[in-house]
């Protein structure tokens, strides 16, 4: 894997030249004389230093850097977000629906995917296929958000085809789901909305912990996470985490293997001056499919795939900075950039339709692709008074620069007999015969402006983006550049809410998406930009006295040309589409709440009627497959506080989803199904930071198929974990 950047993106050059001028000229100016005084300075880790959870980040004394205030939590409920708005705007003051997943949660959860992390989410659909730990596939208000949904640290990952990165839930510190369009602020982005990923980072004092995990499917992981100021400094702080996973899966020719280590520094030479640097080198190793044979409309226990032919292994990493500079009482700049490179190679044996006269026919295939480049997001936020308005008025300009490259083989495997298979015959590396590569460029001009007028808050937002894709297909060596395609949209979000005095806030919003789209079809040409308008009303309430938020939202999303993951039922091969017209439409409810000391929970509901409005002759007018009109979700977690069981403590969730449709032509059903997760935990009173808990998913073991696009899969299995952690 490299890092570099590759000399065809000529657009690069002057950006880069900016971005360090900008940067050096902020160092420059933090330095100054006048402003360091490293003998008196004094660093607040703004609203998390006064965190009650029980992260590693609260024992560290909240985190280090001008970034604290960005993202301020207690227990389960979650007070400010930046990804909400770009600053630092309550939520409940936000004309729009968001949810967030704080530390405490992922303690306490112990998700192994991100899917697993957002699993409790309304509005947020995880599991259309099944068993499948390759992806992170999810959608938000029944739309795909796995290839233009995911945001980490404010900035855009790529995602596109098998080059997803691979999120290693123990490395985030939490979590945010913006809902709706949000492209007025982010740019390209999915029209459901955005998960935004918030990296571990250094804390205040010292904070260290190591963990062990045994569990399910010859399961071993060992955790650690340092974090602390460098020696006695008080201006420079560090955090290091890591993983290494060895692990097997339900499928029996898939492993789930990881080694990651995220390095983190932040330098603080004054109270007005924050600089924070964030790294990722991960290494995975999974499975090619993870598909079984379909008979019929039913998925049967034989495995498509073959052990002597079946690996997933992917290589990432990324480097980046954030940097924030307090001018004066009106002014604070901000900058963040970050490099990011995914190289994946696959192989894997598919299934050829179903049995005929007790045969399975089946296919090979191997994928080699890179997906690399860089982001980044400048902004100057002004705080300032005209007459009774008071304004956060924020500028600024981002820019993206991607590199995808595809390279694609397809053979033939030994087939199967239904009745008695056998994986024994050697399955042959096949030629490239499919090749493409892509670059695109992006640079978008936003301005964003929350106005107060006593209780009132108008949220008025707009940007413009203008994108470049370049785009070469056919074969390995006979590549056809493709005509240059150039897109340029206006997007914006206007909102308007109200607090009483009761800590009710009602709002409403319009917003609109625009997404050009990393990729190529099955013919190799490039997709045309998704595009997305969004109305919303709801209110929030934020009980006083109470560190409780609650949140009910109506919306009305009309989505053009979207790009969806999936599977092609008669050749099991994984494929991007591009449909029509789609129209989603419900209602959410979420409470998130710590009804007493020890006890939190979380209640989610939501209603989404997802409708193709354009689709083929078959399709229009139809419900997407997979999208269950009702989902429910309940999570608790109690921790006993005092006696002889301090110390002790339980959790328990449920997971239910109404029937949905198997295909998109709407000819059969997947059932109703309802998932138990459960987990127990001690804080060991005699050894202080040790702590034993045992997490378990589908505790029940619910065994049904889910079926999308016509294709069904097979789902996770139970799955137990026990771990021991011990703070230092």
């Amino acid at each position: 894997m490299t890092l570099a950047i590759d000399p065809r993106f000529r657009r690069a050059a002057g950006w880069l030249t900016l971005s360090a001028s900008v940067l050096t000229l902020g160092l420059t100016g933090a330095a100054s004389a006048q402003d360091i005084q490293l003998d008196t300075v004094v660093v607040e880790g703004g609203g998390e230093a006064g965190r009650t959870d029980g992260s590693l980040s609260a024992q560290g004394g909240g985190v280090a850097g001008a970034s604290a205030a960005g993202f301020e939590t207690q227990g389960y409920v979650t007070q400010t977000t930046r990804s909400a708005t770009k600053t630092d705007t309550p939520l409940v003051k936000v004309p729009q629906s968001v949810s967030v997943v704080t530390e405490e949660q992922l303690d306490d959860r112990n998700p192994q995917t991100l899917a697993e992390a957002v699993g409790y989410t309304p509005g947020v659909r995880i599991g259309a296929y099944g068993l499948d730990p390759r992806f992170d596939a999810f959608f938000i208000r029944g739309l795909p958000a796995t290839y233009t949904g995911i945001f980490r640290d404010g900035l855009r990952e790529f995602n596109n085809g098998f080059s997803t990165f691979d999120i290693e839930p123990y490395g985030l510190e939490g979590l945010s789901i913006l809902k709706g369009p949000a492209a007025g602020l982010y740019g390209s982005s999915n029209a459901g909305g955005i998960v935004d990923l918030r990296s571990k980072r250094p804390t205040l004092a010292a904070a260290r912990e190591v963990e062990g995990q045994i569990g399910s499917n010859n399961r071993y992981q060992f955790n650690f996470d340092a974090s602390g100021p460098l020696g006695n400094s008080q201006t420079s702080f560090y955090r290091l985490t890591g993983v290494a996973r060895d692990a097997d899966t339900d499928y029996p020719f898939a492993s789930d293997d990881r080694l990651s280590i995220a390095p983190a520094f932040t330098w603080t030479p004054d109270a007005d001056t924050s600089l924070t640097v964030l790294g990722e080198l991960q290494r995975s190793r999974s499975g090619g499919t993870f598909a079984y044979v379909n008979d019929g409309l039913n998925v049967t226990d034989v495995a498509a795939g073959d052990p002597s032919f079946n690996a997933l292994d992917q290589t990432q990493g990324r480097l980046g900075f954030e940097l924030e500079r307090r001018l004066d009482e009106t002014f604070t700049f901000r900058q963040k950039a970050r490099l990011q490179s995914l190289d994946v190679y696959g192989e894997y044996a598919y299934a050829i339709g179903g049995p005929v006269n007790g045969i399975v026919s089946r296919g090979s295939g191997t994928v080699d692709q890179t997906l690399k480049g860089v982001v980044s997001d400048t902004q100057l936020e002004a705080k300032f008074e005209t007459g009774p308005l008071t304004h956060t008025l924020l500028g600024g300009v981002d820019a993206s620069l991607a590199e995808y490259t595809n390279l694609e083989g397809y053979g033939s495997a030994p087939s199967l007999v239904f009745a008695a298979p056998r994986y024994d015959t050697a399955i042959a590396t096949p030629a490239y015969s499919v090749a493409a590569t892509q670059d695109q460029s992006q640079v978008g001009l936003y301005l964003q402006d929350e106005i107060g007028l006593d209780r009132w808050t108008l949220t008025l937002g707009g940007r413009h983006d203008w994108v470049w894709t370049d785009t070469a297909s056919g074969g390995p060596n006979e590549l056809v550049d493709q005509p240059e395609q150039r897109d340029s949209e206006f997007s914006g979000r206007v909102g308007l809410s109200y607090l009483f005095d009761s800590g009710i806030a009602p709002y409403v919003s319009y917003s609109t998406a625009f997404t050009p789209n990393i990729g190529t079809d099955r013919d190799g040409n490039a997709f045309v930009p998704t595009t997305a308008e969004q109305y919303e009303a709801g209110i929030k309430y934020q009980i006083p006295g109470w560190n409780t938020l609650l949140t009910a939202s109506v919306f009305d999303i009309t989505q053009e040309n979207g790009v969806f993951f999936d599977v092609n039922p008669l050749t099991g091969t994984n494929e991007q589409v591009q449909r029509g017209e789609l129209r989603s439409r419900g209602f959410e409810f979420e409470a998130t709440a710590t009804l007493t000391e020890g006890l939190n929970a979380t209640l989610a509901y939501a209603y989404t009627d997802l409708e193709i409005v354009e689709g083929t002759a078959a399709t229009t007018g139809n419900t997407l497959s997979s999208t269950p009109k009702h989902t429910v979700s309940l999570w608790g977690d109690y921790t006993v506080q005092s006696g002889a069981a301090q110390g002790l403590g339980f959790g328990a969730g449920l997971r239910y989803l109404s029937a949905s449709f198997g295909d998109d032509e709407n000819t059969f059903r997947n059932d109703a199904r309802i998932f138990i997760d459960a987990t127990a935990h001690y804080d060991v009173p005699q050894v202080e930071g040790l702590r034993i808990q045992v997490n378990a998913t589908n505790l029940f073991g619910e065994d049904s198929q889910i079926c999308s696009s016509g294709f069904c899969y097979k789902e996770p299995e139970r799955n137990v974990i026990g771990s021991v952690r011990y703070r230092f």
